[in-house]
């Protein structure tokens, strides 16, 4: 049987470190697109050191390395191809520094059958060097073909906007080599690069990084809901519901409840979902 809960459901992920500095922060804003008009003080905040703030989903990125050993944990066997980025939740428990080294530990904390499909949640806890927790990841992992093995289906999806106008819409338009950009901050996919891997994974060309445009739309928020202040952001979920292609535009809706914004993500060209069951929770 391909995926087995009793072998693989809490194994540890082999842990490692990872260290940055104000250059690598400020590539992985130029990979979300920052930058533009570059004279604008607020892009220079996230593009030159003199000023520099970190985009909250910085978060994701210490941790790619560790997560190439998902495919050794015993009890999860499965077709890479098949796989799917479902839902991605990130806790930042501190502000990120704009230089600094964490230690990464992870586990596997949820398998369920979604029949055609197993659903696996992959938690990892990035500690700085005080030792305090400085982000939780939960990547959740839809591999499809790999169910049927019996459980439970997992927990309903949530995260619904109020049933009104948004509070505030705005476009960003991605770059045509957005993907080339991104894919150096460590996710070398090549669906994100090669045209005719692309073909074989069903897409006429290379398509956008989920967790690109996951970037693109905190900014987004950031920006226009919380007048710069990334330190605001506490936690950050979405659901992943459709594809970006580099040079499209992402127009992201949002909804202020309390210490609440509810997001939903679509992409302008086609009028399809991006990201849905979006919600960011802030920081007093």
């Amino acid at each position: 049987m391909p995926i087995d809960p009793s072998k693989a459901l809490g194994a540890e992920i082999p842990g490692d470190s990872f260290s940055w500095d104000e250059d690598r922060v400020i590539f992985y804003h130029l990979g979300l697109g920052c930058g533009d008009p570059p004279t604008d003080p607020r892009e220079l905040a996230y593009t030159y050191e003199a000023h520099l703030k970190v985009l909250p989903t910085w978060g994701v990125i210490p941790v790619h390395h560790m997560l190439a050993h998902v495919p050794e944990i015993p009890g999860l066997d499965f077709n890479p191809f098949m796989l799917l980025h479902g839902e991605q939740d990130l806790e930042i428990h501190k502000p990120i520094p704009t230089s600094g080294t964490v230690t990464n530990t992870g586990r596997v904390a949820g398998i369920y059958d979604k029949h055609k499909a197993a659903l696996v949640v992959l938690e990892t806890c990035s500690k700085d060097a005080s030792g305090d927790t400085l982000f939780v990841n939960r990547f959740s992992m839809f591999m499809r073909g790999e169910g049927g093995f019996g459980g439970p289906s997992g927990p309903k999806a949530g995260n619904f906007p109020p049933e009104r106008d948004p509070d505030r819409i705005v476009e960003s338009k991605t770059l045509p080599q957005q993907a080339l950009l991104y894919r150096l901050n460590g996710d070398k996919n090549p669906l994100h690069a090669d045209p005719e891997f692309a073909k074989i994974a069903g897409f006429d060309r290379p398509i956008l990084h989920g967790l690109c445009t996951y970037g693109i739309v905190c900014r987004a928020v950031v920006d226009h809901m919380l007048d710069g202040d990334t330190a605001r952001v506490a936690r950050y979920q979405v659901r992943f519901r459709g594809v970006v292609f580099p040079g499209e535009t992402i127009v992201t809706s949002m909804w202020r409840e309390g210490q609440k914004i509810y997001l939903k993500a679509e992409n302008k060209e086609r009028q399809t979902n991006v990201l849905t069951n979006a919600v960011v929770e802030l920081r007093d």
